[in-house]
């Protein structure tokens, strides 16, 4: 996609308006890379001065701190801000919650202190300022969606209103969950959950949210998370209806259905 990396940039003796920090799913998840791509095509279409780390970028630490390795994560923390001070970064958009809270909540007393945004607020603002245009009979007018609050951005950083005023704005049928908002339930990746082998137990979590979304009646599960996205999918896919069920992210949603060229 021709996306300018913070060397190249400040190889030409430029600067940039914002940093996206991939993350570590957005990467190399095959299925989050796809996330990745939409809103980078957003950041480009509205024309939007941005960069990536790209080979330089290395994970934040959140999974390592999660896990209990907090040497671990101080070594990829110190790193990561030392990379990120050196190029003067003052702003970074992320599509990760885990990524978003961490550079926002538990960088700073590192000496990392920059201006962090979740991918959902950054284009809740677009669409507030009037930069970012939805089409008049997008692909997804209409069509019954169910939300799903990640734990990181929702209870962790008390994120509910903005993805919903973005899913709002393609004049979507949002159908709540039972469980949504401060009563969330979580996807069960979180923790790093996603790395381990789970506990016995009756039932997976991942599943139980699954089937709570598809009891709604929609037929697109939103997310904002990577890793919601994997463990939803897996839910969708235990429950048979990956032909009736998709699950996609607001990034995805939002580069299908911008009236921006």
């Amino acid at each position: 996609m021709h996306i300018p990396t913070m060397a190249e940039v400040v190889a030409e003796g430029k600067s940039v308006d914002i940093l996206f920090y991939v993350g570590c799913a957005g990467s190399f998840d095959q299925r989050a890379q796809k996330i990745t791509k939409a809103f980078a095509t957003i950041l480009k279409r509205l024309d939007i001065n941005f960069a990536i780390l790209g080979k330089e970028e290395i994970c934040n630490g959140d999974p390592a701190r999660r896990a209990g390795n907090e040497f671990l994560f101080q070594m990829m923390a110190h790193q990561n801000i030392e990379l990120l001070n050196g190029y003067g970064i003052k702003k970074i958009v992320t599509t990760c919650p885990h990524c978003f809270n961490i550079l926002k909540n538990e960088y700073p007393v590192l000496g990392g202190n920059y201006e962090v945004v979740h991918h959902t607020v950054f284009l809740q603002q677009l669409i507030d300022e009037g930069k970012l245009k939805m089409k008049e009979q997008g692909e997804f007018k209409g069509k019954k969606i169910t939300y799903h609050d990640s734990c990181y951005l929702g209870r962790g950083n008390n994120i509910y209103e903005a993805p919903r005023t973005v899913l709002e704005a393609m004049d979507l049928e949002l159908i709540e969950m039972e469980r949504s908002r401060s009563r969330g339930f979580c996807c069960g990746a979180g923790g790093s959950q996603v790395f381990k082998e789970e506990e016995k137990g009756t039932e997976r979590v991942n599943n139980a949210r699954a089937q709570q979304a598809i009891e709604t009646g929609a037929k697109v599960i939103a997310t904002n998370c990577p890793y919601c996205m994997m463990m939803l999918n897996d839910g969708v896919k235990f429950n048979k209806k990956e032909e009736e069920v998709k699950v996609i992210d607001l990034a995805e949603l939002i580069a299908e259905s911008m009236d921006n060229p």
